[in-house]
């Protein structure tokens, strides 16, 4: 949606405020308030037009009403989560209920107030949002630097990991991948190189630390 505060640049890293609401006015209304406590806010008038815009690397929190038309404030949620969004949303709406909101919240919405919410609340419920960001941010940083070298790795020299985190024997390894055990202590050679950790133990735990098979379903 343009309007004077248009979409910050798409290298700035600067924490945002997204603010989905097909009521105009009260769109407006709310992100006065919000730029008038100091965050930097961007308004959409559907969750469509947010979406078409959500990068992965966005920096910020989503403000969102719940009934709107084409795709609701819970479905907007589930389409960010699909697109791996680290951008916390928060519910705000004048059709609340206990069942949606249960839903909303076990689904990770940082907060569910209604439309008549004081402001100070308003406020520092979007102050949680952001601070969540940054430490979701934080974390997904941490966990891409521990799986880096694992990238390294073919996906053989990954298959024969996951049995040596096992604790399977190489004479087993070989076994279950059909292939002779001297292969094994081969690749075994080149995944302890490229890692740079000699030990099972610490291997192990390398692998633990950084959801290596984990991320293999479901990148953080």
């Amino acid at each position: 949606m343009t309007d004077e505060h248009p979409m910050p640049p798409r290298h700035s890293h600067l924490p945002t405020v997204y603010i989905v609401d097909d009521d105009v006015s009260f769109l407006r209304s709310v992100s006065r308030l919000l730029r008038a406590a100091g965050f930097q806010v961007v308004i959409h008038n559907s969750a469509l037009e947010l979406l078409a815009d959500v990068q992965p690397d966005m920096e910020g929190c989503v403000i969102t009403d719940l009934m709107m038309p084409s795709m609701d404030g819970m479905a907007l949620q589930a389409a960010l989560q699909a697109a791996r969004s680290l951008l916390p949303v928060l519910f705000l709406t004048a059709h609340g209920d206990i069942p949606t909101t249960v839903q909303a919240m076990r689904s990770g919405a940082e907060d569910f107030l209604m439309k008549s919410a004081p402001k100070d609340e308003l406020v520092a419920a979007v102050h949680r949002a952001l601070a969540r960001n940054q430490q979701e941010r934080a974390r997904h940083a941490r966990l891409l630097g521990l799986r880096q070298p694992f990238e390294l790795l073919t996906d053989r020299e990954r298959e024969v990991l996951r049995h040596v985190v096992q604790g399977q024997l190489n004479k087993q390894i070989a076994a279950e991948l059909g292939i002779h055990e001297r292969t094994v202590k081969l690749h075994r050679t080149n995944i302890t190189t490229k890692l740079q950790i000699h030990s099972v133990a610490e291997l192990t735990r390398a692998v633990q630390a950084a959801g290596v098979f984990r991320a293999a379903a479901c990148d953080p």
